[in-house]
């Protein structure tokens, strides 16, 4: 996550305003005023200010008030990166998760093809995925209405000549699943 523009250089002319000797009684613009100063970095500054960009030397802060804003600046800037750091891991976490339910290493599926039926239905231990009629004439009406699909089965509105029923079911496992030890009674 970025620091706004207008913060990272206040934080910069603040950094090298440290450097500087600027009285505690002055602000920066009385010190950049004076023609020996008017060079340095602190008075060459912008900052921006709800969408207008000001000189800092042309401000009326006080070196303290300068450091106080920075420190603001920087606290501020540390909890947003913070929580984007919290935001990223969140995201990465549920990225994991997602590729894992999509991976189709753990499904089963096959194809069933139907002909002059109405009703798709998969074997016994399958769930029906989806249902798609892939033949139909024109003299028997043309293509039917999907009107049923559930776990168990897919119906069409009428007979239709031929349809493909998607069928998955949960692939068996190589790892074998720890048998608890009976406890001595």
């Amino acid at each position: 996550m970025k620091i706004p523009k207008f913060l990272a250089i206040l934080v910069a002319g603040i950094t090298l305003a440290s450097c500087e000797s600027i009285p505690e009684d002055q602000t920066i613009a009385e010190y950049c005023a004076t023609s020996d100063h008017s060079s340095e970095a602190i008075c060459r500054m912008n900052v921006e200010v709800e969408g207008n960009t000001t000189a800092l030397a042309d401000t009326k802060l006080s070196l303290e008030e300068a450091r106080a804003i920075a420190e603001a600046a920087r606290s501020s800037a540390n909890e947003a990166n913070q929580a984007a750091a919290s935001a990223q891991q969140s995201a990465d976490e549920a990225l994991a998760r997602a590729d894992e339910a999509l991976s189709m290493s753990d499904l089963d599926c096959m194809t069933n093809t139907i002909n002059q039926s109405d009703t798709g239905t998969c074997p016994t231990g399958y769930t029906v995925m989806g249902c798609t009629q892939t033949r139909y004439t024109t003299r028997a009406g043309g293509l039917s209405f999907l009107r049923e699909l559930d776990n168990d089965q897919c119906r069409f509105n009428s007979q239709v000549l031929e349809m493909d029923v998607r069928c998955c079911r949960r692939a068996k496992s190589d790892r074998v699943d720890a048998t608890p030890v009976p406890a001595d009674s």
